[in-house]
């Protein structure tokens, strides 16, 4: 590399990063967006249906069946859980953990009928259990779409039905808190949230005057008339990346707000680098519009934001030298507040440039997956670009 293509790249890297940190929606700040505030007083609690669709959730379950039924709600709750065609008693095990805590009454285990063409399982399985919920003589006013393996704590139900009814919200989803254990996970998942974020800030999310929607799938509360107005979940029904589909859909609707909560957890263990590299194959080259032009920029987007600083600190000279080790260091620190969120070490922050490269091969296998038929893959299904829209 010549000295001066050198210098272009150190000073390009070091304006992005000055321009993600200062005018891209504070989106690394992560503990600013987990706001939710203490329960006001509220004279009327709504009522609420929860959805949660299941296919081979043993592990997680029952803990997500008990945590939700046993939130200090006030208002009506009630919950459907729908098998998605499980072959490890997920049914059998979210039964029994209703009538351990003595709320099978308010549990309904649906048993999902086979995947149609032009649906993503995970949307065919939500869709079921809306269609429950139309059926019902009396209709919630809020629906929460949950994932099986997502756990509650706290008066967290409560706060984020007060935040809705306070600010009008058309929906509100909570970024969960993912495990993070594993050498793998501690690697990976800070990274995943810090990405999405760049993509997603969640200031900019909650801006009505901006264009940006995304939610967070494993914990969205929707306004009942806001989703029948939207289409129904039948709008996105082909959608790999369906939370951030339907937080466009919603954004259209109303005001939409997105934040984290560490009283949304998932308990769902990611203990090799494939497995969390597995999850973001899946849905990756989707994200690129299925496009190699995308993909291509996307690439060289990251090598220039986050190998060429290092790259050129350790081998370039002079001013190159000081911008790129002004961008390595910029970068390490944006990151510091998304590792403090998950309680993990601050010298993972210089190490984000490795875990790019990462990032960047899960991309490029999505895409690879996704010419050889298997894209989309989760739990035995390939949803890539499924018929319909």
């Amino acid at each position: 590399m010549s000295a001066q293509i050198s210098l272009v790249a150190a000073g390009l890297a070091l304006a992005i990063w000055i321009y993600l940190i200062a005018a891209r929606g504070d989106f690394w700040r992560t503990q600013k967006f987990d706001d939710l505030e203490p329960v006001p007083a509220v004279g009327h609690w709504p009522s609420i249906a929860v959805v949660v669709p299941a296919r081979d959730e043993a592990l997680g379950v029952a803990a997500n069946v008990t945590s939700i039924l046993s939130q200090p709600y006030p208002g009506t709750l009630s919950m459907i859980l729908v098998d998605d065609q499980s072959q490890d008693g997920t049914s059998q095990i979210a039964s029994g953990a209703a009538i351990a805590i003595g709320a099978s009454d308010r549990l309904t285990v649906l048993q999902g009928r086979p995947l149609p063409s032009g649906w993503t399982g995970k949307l065919w399985a939500v869709k079921q259990g809306l269609t429950l919920v139309e059926g019902w003589s009396v209709q919630p006013d809020y629906v929460l779409l949950t994932d099986a393996d997502i756990v509650y704590s706290g008066d967290l139900l409560m706060r984020l039905v007060a935040r809705a009814q306070r600010d009008r919200l058309a929906m509100t989803s909570v970024m969960a808190m993912l495990r993070c254990e594993s050498f793998a996970e501690k690697y990976l998942i800070p990274a995943f949230i810090f990405f999405f974020g760049m993509l997603y800030p969640f200031g900019w999310v909650r801006n009505p005057s901006r264009a940006t929607a995304a939610a967070a799938g494993g914990c969205i509360l929707v306004r009942w008339d806001a989703l029948k107005n939207a289409g129904g979940i039948e709008s996105i029904r082909g959608s790999l990346i369906d939370d951030c589909a339907l937080g466009e859909r919603l954004k259209q609707q109303g005001p939409v707000w997105l934040g984290f909560s560490q009283n949304v957890q998932s308990v769902r263990a990611s203990d090799t680098v494939a497995n969390v590299g597995h999850m973001i194959s899946r849905s990756a080259y989707a994200q690129l519009r299925y496009s190699l032009t995308i993909l291509a920029g996307t690439l060289l987007a990251m090598t220039l934001v986050f190998l060429a600083p290092v790259v050129i600190t350790l081998f370039g000279r002079g001013w190159a030298v000081v911008f790129a080790a002004s961008a390595w260091v910029l970068m390490a620190l944006a990151f510091q507040p998304t590792l403090r969120y998950y309680r993990q070490s601050a010298f993972w922050g210089p190490a984000l440039p490795a875990i790019a490269i990462a990032y960047m091969v899960f991309t490029v296998n999505s895409a690879i997956q996704h010419f050889q038929g298997r894209g989309g893959m989760w739990k035995g299904r390939a949803q890539a670009q499924v018929s319909g829209s």
